[in-house]
């Protein structure tokens, strides 16, 4: 089981709202949890990387916990300042 799947399973065990909004949003949170689990480690709090990327402490956690809406060019942004590639896939 991945790092990713065991957070799931363990949020969901403590959150009974987001077990049962799990299937409609999941391609939302796995897109934040992928960006907490990149920045976690690459060693920066949410308020180092918002210095990078010239953003605010909120912005960065609204990204984490609500990806729903985020733009492609702060994927590249978020991807550029933690040393990573933006990958996007359509399979």
């Amino acid at each position: 089981m991945s790092d990713l799947e065991k957070y799931i399973e363990e949020r969901k065990e403590k959150d009974k709202e987001f077990k049962e909004d799990f299937d409609s949003g999941y391609n939302d949170f796995k897109i934040g949890v992928l960006l907490k689990m990149a920045r976690e480690e690459a060693g920066l709090t949410q308020e180092e990387l918002a210095n990078i990327i010239q953003t605010k402490k909120t912005a960065i956690s609204r990204i984490e916990n609500h990806a729903d809406d985020i733009k492609l060019s702060t994927l590249k942004r978020f991807a550029d300042a933690l040393g990573k590639e933006l990958k996007i896939e359509i399979i």
